[in-house]
C-alpha cells in the first residue's frame, strides 16, 4: 500500500450491543476512504449480536471472530496484533462514523509523524439514534494539539475515544493497551503522549457517540477505580496530587446525591487542604438533597 493511501485497520470489539452493532459496522463500510481493513470481534455476547454480525459478514466479507469474554483491552490487543494497517482505529460497537471521517484523518496524518493520535469532535445521539439538543452538543470545539501535560492535567478539551486514529508505530512503541486497565482511551492517550507524541484533535465532527443506559461512564465505581489506577502510573509527576484530588472532588460531587456510599468513600480520600467549592457543594448534596434515581 502506498504512503499516500495507507491501510487503516478498524477494530470493533462487540459485547451485547445488538441494537447498535449493525449501524456501527455499516458506518465503517460506507467510508469514502477505500483502503480499510475491518476486524470485528464478538467478545462473548449473550444477545443476538453474533447472528446480526454474521449476516453482514456474509454480505460484505470483513474479518469476524467470536470468542469467550476476555474484556475490551485484551480483545483489542489481540485484534490489533492481527491487523495489517499502519493506522489503527478502535471503534465502539454502539457508535457511528461519519462518511468522511477516515479520509480526513488519513490526509491530516500524512506529513505529521510527530502526531501519534488524530482525533476530532463528536455529536451526541441517544439510544434510538436521535441527536441530543444543541445545548448538549460539543460540535464546535476548535482544533487543539495536546502533549502529555495537556491530557494529564486536562488543560484542553479531551480527545473523544470514538474518534481516535492511532499510528501503529506509536501503539507498538508503548506496548499497546494495558490488559488490566479497562478504561482504554484515557490510558492509551496518556501512554502515547508520555512517549513524546502529540494528539491532534481536528475541529470538526467525525463521529456520533451514542449515550445510553449501559455506557461505561455511568458506572461511577468503575470510572473511579479505572481513572485512579491510570493516574497512579504517573505518580512521580509534579502535579499528581492536584490531578488526583481534582478528579476525586469532581466524582464526589457527582456521586453525592446518586451513590452516597461511594461518595463517602471518595470524601475520605480527599485531604482537607484539597477541598474545593465542589467538595462543599457535594457535602450539601450528600446531607440535604434527595437521592437521585437512575
Amino acid at each position: 500500500m502506498s504512503q499516500a493511501s495507507p491501510l487503516v485497520s478498524v477494530i470493533i470489539a462487540s459485547y451485547n450491543h445488538a441494537p447498535y452493532i449493525e449501524e456501527s459496522i455499516l458506518s465503517v463500510l460506507r467510508q469514502t476512504y477505500a483502503h480499510v481493513e475491518l476486524l470485528v470481534v464478538d467478545d462473548g455476547s449473550t444477545d443476538d449480536s453474533v447472528e446480526r454480525i454474521r449476516r453482514l459478514q456474509v454480505e460484505h466479507g470483513f474479518d469476524f471472530q467470536v470468542q469467550q469474554n476476555q474484556g475490551l483491552t485484551r480483545t483489542l490487543n489481540s485484534a490489533i496484533a492481527r491487523a495489517k494497517g499502519c493506522l489503527i482505529v478502535p471503534f465502539g460497537s454502539d457508535d457511528v462514523m461519519l462518511p468522511e471521517r477516515l479520509s480526513k484523518q488519513v490526509a491530516y496524518l500524512a506529513d505529521k509523524p510527530e502526531v501519534g493520535i488524530c482525533a476530532g469532535n463528536i455529536e451526541l445521539i441517544d439510544s434510538a439514534g436521535n441527536l441530543f439538543p444543541e445545548t448538549r452538543q460539543r460540535r464546535n470545539v476548535p482544533f487543539r494539539r495536546m502533549d502529555f501535560d495537556d491530557v494529564f492535567m486536562e488543560r484542553k478539551p479531551y480527545a473523544p475515544a470514538t474518534t481516535l486514529t492511532i499510528r501503529k508505530e506509536a501503539f507498538d512503541k508503548v506496548g499497546g493497551f494495558d490488559p488490566d486497565i479497562r478504561l482504554e482511551d484515557l490510558a492509551i492517550e496518556l501512554k502515547i503522549t508520555h512517549a513524546g507524541y502529540y494528539i491532534d484533535c481536528l475541529g470538526e465532527v467525525l463521529a456520533r457517540y451514542r449515550k445510553h443506559a449501559t455506557n461505561s461512564y455511568k458506572n461511577h465505581r468503575f470510572m473511579v477505580d479505572s481513572i485512579l489506577r491510570i493516574y497512579a502510573l504517573y505518580s512521580e509527576h509534579a502535579q499528581y496530587d492536584f490531578v488526583r484530588t481534582r478528579f476525586l472532588n469532581s466524582m464526589f460531587l457527582k456521586c453525592s446525591n446518586r451513590d452516597r456510599k461511594l461518595a463517602r468513600e471518595l470524601l475520605l480520600q480527599i485531604p482537607f487542604r484539597y477541598w474545593t467549592k465542589k467538595t462543599w457543594r457535594g457535602l450539601a448534596r450528600l446531607y440535604f438533597s434527595p437521592l437521585e434515581k437512575g
